[in-house]
């Protein structure tokens, strides 16, 4: 692939997660596909968690909890 090639692509690329972020998706892993999208859960922040290759979004995390905190939205929530 010729430079000027690569070179449109990535700024292709770039322009498309502009475009996302400025929806309000967090793209926090291009190589993984790895999408996060905000929402309230209970009066707090939480994301909203996609992977390239699930079929939905199925999966929740906390702020400071990333990734490895997902936990699944069918999950049941018991209140104290």
């Amino acid at each position: 692939m010729k430079n000027q090639e690569l070179d449109a692509l990535v700024k292709d690329l770039m322009s498309r997660v502009s475009e996302l972020e400025d929806l309000g998706v967090r793209v926090r892993d291009i190589d993984a596909g790895l999408i996060d999208f905000p929402a309230m859960r209970f009066g707090n922040t939480v994301y909203l968690c996609w992977r390239y290759g699930e079929s939905d979004i199925e999966f929740w995390h906390g702020a400071e909890e990333g990734f490895n905190g997902r936990k699944s939205l069918k999950q049941q929530v018991i209140s104290p």
